[in-house]
Formats: C-alpha cells, sequence, structure tokens
C-alpha cells in the first residue's frame, strides 16, 4: 500500500515505522528538515520538506497515486485542508486527520463529503484519556483494552505472590472458576512470550494477558494478583490537553487534585473544571507533594510535556506513598528503561494511538487494533466474511484453523454474546474474532487467513 504521512512528531514517526515494517510504501512530509533526516537515517522511506498543506508539496510527496492519507501535524486546520485537496484534486481512496480541538470534533458534519471529507478523525489526546481512565478504574492492571464497543476487554496483569492462580496450571481457571469463562491469550515471562497451553504454569512476575466479556474481569483480577482498594483520590501533574481532559472526565467520580506550573494556565482551569482542586506549582517539588498528601493518593499521574520531569515527579510521588504512580512518557526509549521500576506504568502516546490508525490501514475488515508492549504485540478484532468454500476459517472449528504458531483466537462475538475462544468453538460468517499475536510480523499471515477468496465477490 501506498501511504503518506503529513508530519514527522512522535505519532507519524512512531506511525510510520510500524508501517515500513510491513513493506508498505511511505513518504513522510515534515517542515523540520532534521526530523526528516533522523527518520530517514533509520527508516526505509522516502521524505520531503515542505508544507503539509501546499498542493505542491503533496504532489511532490506522490499523492496523485497514494492509497492513504495520514495528516497528523500538530496542526488541525493543516490536516483539515490536506485531507480536502486530496479528495478534491487527487481522489485519494482513504483520508484520515488527527484532531485535537473538541470544538472540530463536538461538529462531526464538518469532516463530511461536502466539507472537508475527513474519512476517519482521530483524537491522541482523547485516547489517551480514555486509557488512562481505564487504567484508574482498574488499579491492578498494566493495560485494559476494550473490542467489540467495549463487550469484551484484554488486561494485562503482573502476577503477584499469593494469587489463587499463581503456581498452578491454566486448566485450573476453569475449574476454580466454573461460573466465569476467560482466556490467557498470551504470557510474557522476562520478556520472553509463552504460548499458553492447559498445562502452562504461571509464575510469580510473569505478565498475563487475559481476555474476558468486560463483565467478568474483576473476578478474573481477583485470580491473579491481590485486589486492590478501589481508587479514590487522584492527582495529576500538568494541565495541558490530557491533563485537562483527564480532570474533566474523573472529577464528578473521584477526588481530583491537578498541579499546574504555569499561573495564568491554573485561573483558566480552575474556570472550566468545577469539581477539581487546581494548585498552582512544580510536580517535581517534593515539598508540595508531601504537604498535597501524596502519600494517601491512590492514583499519581504525571503528565506534562517534560518527559525527565514526568519521571522525577513519578518517583517522587512513588516514594512519597502514593499507590500507583502513570508518567506519559513520549521517547519511546525511556519507557522500557523505567517501566515496573519504581514506575509503575510508563506511558508512551504514539504507542497509545497508533492501533486507532492501524486498524484502517490493516487488509481485511479489521474493526479494532491495539497496540501491545511498546509495539512487539498486537491484538486485532477481526470481522469474518464469507462461507465454507471461500474463507479458511467459516464453519471450522478452532483446533481446526491454521493459525500462525504465536496467534491466539482469544474470544468471539456472535451478535451481542461473547464466546470464549476454546478449540471446540466453530467460527461463523459475521463473527468478530479477536486475535492476540505475539509478534506483529505475523500479522500479515493472520490477516491472509481471515481473507475471502476473491471468487466470494
Amino acid at each position: 500500500m501506498k501511504i503518506l504521512i503529513l508530519g514527522a512528531g512522535q505519532v507519524g514517526s512512531t506511525v510510520a515505522e510500524s508501517l515500513v515494517s510491513e513493506a508498505n510504501d511511505i513518504t513522510v512530509v515534515d517542515s523540520d528538515a532534521e526530523k526528516l533526516r533522523l527518520l530517514q537515517d533509520r527508516l526505509d522511506l522516502r521524505t520531503l520538506v515542505g508544507n503539509a498543506s501546499h498542493p505542491s508539496t503533496l504532489e511532490g510527496a506522490g499523492i496523485a497515486d497514494a492509497d492513504m492519507l495520514l495528516a497528523v501535524t500538530q496542526s488541525d486546520e493543516v490536516n483539515m485542508v490536506a485531507c480536502k485537496l486530496a479528495a478534491s484534486l487527487y481522489n485519494t481512496p482513504t483520508r484520515i486527520a488527527r484532531i485535537r480541538a473538541a470544538d472540530y470534533l463536538e461538529h462531526p458534519e464538518i469532516f463530511s463529503p461536502a466539507n472537508f471529507c475527513v474519512d476517519f478523525s482521530i483524537c491522541p489526546e482523547q485516547i489517551l484519556t480514555n486509557y488512562i481512565s481505564k487504567l484508574i478504574e482498574f488499579p491492578e492492571a498494566l493495560q485494559v483494552l476494550e473490542f467489540a464497543d467495549g463487550r469484551v476487554s484484554l488486561v494485562a496483569v503482573k502476577a503477584f505472590e499469593g494469587g489463587p492462580l499463581v503456581g498452578k496450571p491454566l486448566s485450573f481457571l476453569r475449574t476454580h472458576m466454573p461460573q466465569v469463562d476467560a482466556r490467557v491469550a498470551a504470557i510474557f515471562r522476562q520478556d520472553h512470550s509463552i504460548i499458553p497451553e492447559g498445562n502452562t504454569v504461571i509464575e510469580v512476575g510473569d505478565e498475563v494477558f487475559f481476555i474476558a466479556a468486560t463483565g467478568n474481569i474483576r473476578t478474573v483480577l481477583q485470580e491473579l494478583r491481590r485486589m486492590d482498594k478501589p481508587a479514590k483520590r487522584v492527582m495529576i501533574v500538568g494541565g495541558g490537553n490530557i491533563g485537562l481532559r483527564l480532570a474533566l472526565s474523573l472529577e464528578r467520580h473521584y477526588q481530583v487534585k491537578l498541579i499546574e506550573y504555569d499561573k495564568k494556565a491554573c485561573k483558566k482551569l480552575a474556570g472550566e473544571l468545577t469539581h477539581t482542586l487546581v494548585l498552582n506549582g512544580d510536580g517535581t517539588d517534593e515539598n508540595l507533594l508531601a504537604s498535597e498528601h501524596v502519600a494517601d493518593v491512590d492514583v499519581f499521574c504525571a503528565l506534562t510535556n517534560d518527559d525527565e520531569n514526568n519521571i522525577m515527579s513519578a518517583l517522587l510521588a512513588k516514594q512519597g506513598g502514593a499507590r500507583k504512580v502513570i508518567a506519559l512518557i513520549n521517547r519511546s526509549a525511556y519507557v522500557g528503561l523505567v517501566q515496573g521500576g519504581k514506575i509503575d506504568i510508563a506511558l508512551s502516546p504514539a504507542q497509545v494511538t497508533i492501533g486507532s490508525l492501524l486498524a484502517y490501514v490493516r487488509q481485511g475488515d479489521v474493526a479494532v487494533v491495539h497496540s501491545l508492549r511498546r509495539g512487539a504485540a498486537e491484538a486485532l478484532e477481526l470481522v469474518v466474511h464469507g462461507d465454507r468454500q471461500s474463507s479458511r476459517v467459516v464453519g471450522r472449528r478452532i483446533d481446526e484453523i491454521d493459525l500462525p504458531k504465536g496467534a491466539t483466537i482469544g474470544a468471539i462475538v456472535r451478535g451481542g454474546e461473547v464466546i470464549m475462544g476454546h478449540r471446540d468453538v466453530s467460527i461463523e460468517a459475521e463473527d468478530h474474532v479477536i486475535v492476540f499475536v505475539i509478534n506483529k510480523t505475523m500479522v500479515r499471515k493472520v490477516e491472509k487467513l481471515f481473507q475471502v477468496n476473491l471468487g466470494f465477490f
């Protein structure tokens, strides 16, 4: 697929890296020549310096025969104009725009074919807000991801000593919880993946991905680790787009404090937030954290634009007694260094966002994609079409399907019913099948497996 990416920031470069590794023809446009040089030094792609909303720049980048436009610059207006030009002048088949301003998102008619011709809009800040909200709702979890309009959840947890399932084979899960159906989709032990079988034994420290109907998540969590008390007190450092959105989404259900360094920004935040205590100060000030009782905080979120400040404030909060700390970190190299140490969860905004983009790039009918373990693994929701003659999965039991090694069918959603992906379950046309892939290099094979033969059309 020929894909034109506008913007070489964190989102654009992360998407480019992911798509280049899947043998796509990628061109990246940005006004910053240095960003493009660094990108081209490490990836096999084309770059072009220029204004992404100018027709001459788009033409030079090859928009005339591009299959997809991903407009992910920092400017909503540039992104929308580029989509309009791509549709009007070049008839580009698929146009996706990053939109940050809530004003635009509240008026979806702006994106219609009669206006800016945006097929799909994504808001990384809102995606991150939803992601962090789930981590606060389930404080025991490392990741909480939803499929099938929220009917199914995939949850990652670290197995702790004393959990009922730790030290026992996975087959024990079904006998121990006969009323709740769940599947372990994958296990990572010391960064090595283990394909789960009935006789696989969970060990202390394992990162376990399990899948279940969303209503059963808490019950299954209890089997893998000690349940934390529900979160009540949340402290946020950073009143930017993400910090504000998170405070707005939490303040009616939690006790929220927000620390912001800029005085003018504090006044604006205090005007927009009705149930949040807004404090002017430095999130890396140990005395401020202590005076605001960080020891009583259930979840501490460091969400400024500065990676180092986020790391330092999260470390200070943990040292000061905060139960769970989350740090937003843009530089992907930092994420692996700090995750799982004193900092409970290190979030890469680009990695959290990328799944929303990959769903439009994947071949076949892909409803949802989630990037896992900093992009190394993926979970996909695929919609099945065809019949037994035209499809390699329809009408077959899961144990009859030739899945690539390392790919696991975790669950099936049929109508409104959630069915766990046990070996004897058969797949039917129009099922939504949730597949966990421990190595993203296998994704293309999985996509081809679920595609119908050309004769079906």
